[in-house]
């Protein structure tokens, strides 16, 4: 078992929007290298994903060094995750985020788009 997990990077709007239109579900991460509590969280939430929505791609964002995709994304504090189903933004959770409560939020809209 391996907890090494691996994220692509959103460093424009133009790459978020590509992947939104390709993607049926998708999750991006919105931190930066100073973030302690985004450092725990973040491998927590890909071990979700993988575990449990493993058609749910997600993505990272550093809004320090990309600070214009997180304003275009109205992404003020950290962490935030915002939670695209069909190229939509379904919810954001932003700064205090419990990883139960994820699961929850995401599980009812994942169903619907991936059980047949």
């Amino acid at each position: 078992m391996s907890n090494q997990y691996t994220y692509d990077t959103i460093e424009t709007i133009e790459k978020q929007n590509n992947i939104l239109g390709e993607e049926d579900a998708t999750l991006i991460y919105f931190s930066h290298e100073q973030c302690n509590v985004c450092k725990v969280l973040k491998p927590k939430i890909a071990e979700l994903l993988q575990n449990e929505f493993p058609k749910m791609k997600m993505y990272y964002s550093d809004t320090v060094k990309f600070p214009e995709t997180a304003a275009q994304n109205s992404v003020f504090a950290v962490p935030t995750l915002l939670v695209f189903f069909q190229g939509k933004e379904y919810f954001r959770k932003s700064r205090n985020i419990s990883v139960g409560d994820l699961e929850n939020d995401i599980a009812r809209p994942y169903g619907m788009i991936f059980d047949e």
